[in-house]
């Protein structure tokens, strides 16, 4: 099959497109998924600069999203069957493969069916970071209605869904963007207030919204000193959620003095720690979400496409160009 691999780490130059082996055949919960598009994250790039830090086999298919057509199921696979649509996440951790090729053997507790009003490529762009965003706001934040939650970089991949997801629970959303342009999209996403971190003091900003009593939730996407700024935000006994680890030389005074609850996010876990109880977790929410779509209720952005040939390209725009939503591989 053709697919995008690497044999060394480095800058995108690494990513090569060729023939490589058939997967050798899926377990027994495992489902056998033909690859129709593939979404590119940050994880993609961070694995293929630097894999030592990951558990992958050389050569290592990158790539964690995709959405495709159910070829074959393993014995104990009880939900799925040959030509189910389907999209989800499995990262290739522990022997297993990327998803920048034309087939994969996925675990079956990640799947879920591809809600019906997306298109293989819109649904391929978003289950990182709908799982990233519910979990964040949902099972470390607690998220409630009439909180004030703030997330920060709204325009990306993480923050876009995370504004939608977080009006669907009531909350009003302030987020931060680099434009008007990007300002302009996240208030058609719900957004209540858009700050532009390039002009504006983001931590005054908050302040004079809330009226001087911070946020319930901060919702960090891009780590160190917007990590840090968090704690200036949030109201004391708030919540502040980060899906970057925290560089050493963070300050948690303030945090300590405002008694705030603080939680890492990291969607990789399941498959990382092989924890089947979270996988079927992940399962679940990319379901609730598949229906929230079909309602209109959800959208998710497509900033551009490319060939798998030109997956390079992908890693490139993406380290680069800091895009509106998703980039998207399209086999």
């Amino acid at each position: 099959m053709k697919a995008i691999y690497f044999t060394q780490g480095g800058s995108a130059d690494v990513l090569q497109y060729g023939e490589v082996d058939n997967p050798a055949g899926c377990g027994a919960t495992q489902a056998l998924i033909r690859i129709k598009a593939i979404g590119v994250n940050p994880i993609d790039c961070k694995l293929r600069a630097a894999p030592e830090r990951f558990p992958v086999t050389f050569p290592v298919i990158p790539g964690c999203d995709a959405a495709g057509i159910v070829e074959a199921v393993g014995a104990q696979v009880e939900n799925f069957k040959p030509g189910d649509e389907v999209y989800f996440s499995q990262p290739g951790f522990n022997h297993r493969q990327g998803t920048c090729a034309e087939y994969a053997c996925v675990d079956a507790s990640l799947l879920a069916l591809k809600p019906r009003a997306l298109t293989f490529e819109q649904a391929a762009a978003a289950p990182l970071v709908l799982i990233t965003a519910w979990e964040a706001l949902h099972d470390r934040a607690r998220i409630r209605q009439n909180q004030t939650v703030l997330i920060h970089a709204g325009a990306g991949g993480v923050g876009h869904v995370a504004i939608q997801l977080a009006k669907l629970a009531g909350s009003h959303v302030i987020t931060t963007v680099s434009s008007e342009e990007k300002a302009a999209f996240v208030k058609q996403l719900g957004a209540d207030w858009a700050i532009n971190y390039r002009t504006q003091d983001v931590a005054a900003e908050v302040k004079r919204y809330t009226a001087g009593e911070g946020v319930d939730i901060a919702f960090d996407t891009v780590g160190a000193a917007v990590l840090q700024s968090c704690f200036q935000c949030v109201k004391p006994y708030g919540d502040v959620v980060t899906i970057l680890q925290p560089t050493p030389e963070m300050d948690w005074s303030e945090a300590r003095k405002r008694n705030v609850r603080f939680s890492l996010e990291l969607m990789l876990s399941p498959v990382l720690l092989e924890l089947e109880a979270a996988k079927r977790h992940q399962g679940g929410i990319l379901r609730q979400c598949a229906a929230l779509f079909d309602e209109n209720k959800l959208s998710v952005k497509v900033a551009k496409t490319f060939t798998l040939m030109d997956a390079a390209d992908a890693h490139r725009m993406l380290e680069q160009d800091h895009p509106v939503g998703k980039i998207v591989i399209i086999r």
